[in-house]
């Protein structure tokens, strides 16, 4: 698994649609949020984990049916590829504009590190459509320990912005499984009207094409040359590629698309309450004399929405195996509501 290829973030706007429909389409449990987004007036927020978080918003004035979205790469990395085909289909289908999406290359085994990158870019060997070149230099702040160089390509205003850093330090520090599974990342961010440009061949092409794609979309943005800053341009366009260079874009291209694995654990789930949910559920309970009794009742009868991703939490392979959920609940809530008539009840 040397190199690899990942759809890591994707954002878009539908002219005319609603927040019911497009959760239809994306999936996900999804609540109605407490404010706007991005002014947009009415929100919905999704998370899944610790890791990826979900936004739709509208009820924009301007137009109360216009929906926009933005799904971190937390949520679209884990999605199988031809869901990834048929929501960018149904986006465009549906007259949206894909505003960003995000593709990063791995090259897993850091064959080419950052610091060579660097380097080329310093002896002038890159050839380059961005205006801007940016390190980033980051470590954390308690332990000390170096998290490695982010190289920018580009600016955060620009369609297209390419960032390249260590994604295995990265993940290192912050003590996420699977760290050594990871290399140097080229992630390449495009915007606006080369998102949407993307977006229509990611939708008309099979899989097996994807790679390729990408690599000469990161080909066309940049390319390192055996040549030097003082050369003229036409010398240093003409100029033959540097040996690393070749070899890493030709691995690209032959690499294949992965869906990044996110483990969930009663731990993860508990942190995310506490943070996110916690706060608005004791105002719930401290609302009413019965605000607690009524949370209770809605806890145990969401058990009957339980799917396969909550019966894995409890360690339970299937329905099968979880037939009375809402009486395990009960008793774990004190045995409220539990009574010898009820069909929830232990035979």
């Amino acid at each position: 698994m040397s190199f690899t290829l990942t759809i890591d973030w994707l954002a878009f706007t539908l002219p005319e649609s609603s927040p019911q429909e497009v959760i239809r389409v994306l999936g996900g449990d999804w609540v109605r949020g407490k404010a706007g987004f991005r002014g947009y007036p009415v929100s919905w927020i999704t998370t899944e984990g610790a890791r990826g978080v979900g936004k739709l918003g509208t009820g924009a004035p301007r137009n109360v049916l216009e929906v926009h979205g933005d799904l971190s790469a937390g949520i679209v990395s884990t999605w199988p590829t031809e869901k990834v085909r048929e929501v960018l289909r149904w986006i465009l289908d549906h007259k949206g504009h894909v505003t960003r999406i995000d593709c990063a290359l791995d090259d897993r085994q850091a064959q080419v590190p950052v610091s060579v990158i660097r380097e080329a870019v310093e002896r002038g060997q890159c050839i380059t459509r961005a205006e801007r070149f940016q390190i980033i230099q980051s470590q954390a702040i308690h332990e000390g320990t170096q998290t490695g160089d982010t190289l920018y390509f580009g600016s955060p205003q620009s369609q297209t912005m390419l960032r390249v850093y260590d994604k295995r330090l990265e993940l290192q520090a912050k003590q996420r499984e699977g760290w050594q599974d990871y290399g140097v990342r080229w992630e390449l961010e495009f915007k606006q009207d080369r998102a949407q440009a993307c977006a229509i061949c990611l939708a008309g092409l099979e899989e097996a094409f994807w790679c390729e794609l990408v690599v000469g979309f990161l080909r066309s943005y940049i390319d390192f040359r055996d040549t030097t800053r003082e050369a003229d341009d036409q010398a240093r366009i003409r100029a033959p590629l540097l040996d690393w260079w070749k070899i890493l874009t030709d691995g690209f291209g032959k690499g294949r698309l992965v869906i990044e694995k996110q483990e969930q654990t009663i731990g993860r789930v508990k942190g995310w309450i506490s943070r996110a949910i916690a706060p608005m559920l004791a105002v719930v309970c401290a609302e009413s004399p019965d605000g607690q009794a009524w949370l209770e009742k809605e806890i145990i009868t969401s058990t009957s929405r339980w799917k396969e991703r909550h019966l894995k939490l409890l360690g339970k392979k299937s329905r099968k195996s979880c037939l009375t959920p809402a009486t395990e609940t009960r008793a774990h809530l004190g045995g409220t509501g539990v009574s010898p008539d009820s069909p929830d009840s232990l035979s």
